[in-house]
């Protein structure tokens, strides 16, 4: 993924923003997303297992619920 970043600076030209386009961010906000529901996954301690469908529901429902 190639990030196109467009950087604010203060008076004294240092950086201290960055701007993203949307689609850029939202990218990145799913990829973090999907990064720490599986290391969520990945340390649980309860064995449960989902077959795709069930997941892909729950975490359809986590989202919704993350949303509000």
């Amino acid at each position: 993924m190639t990030i196109k970043r467009k950087y604010v600076v203060d008076e004294q030209n240092h950086k201290i923003a960055v701007q993203l386009d949307i689609k850029t961010f939202e990218q990145i906000e799913e990829l973090l997303e999907n990064y720490a529901l599986y290391r969520l996954m990945d340390n649980s301690e309860d064995n449960e297992t989902l077959n795709f469908e069930d997941a892909k529901s729950f975490y359809t429902e986590l989202k919704k619920t993350d949303a509000n």
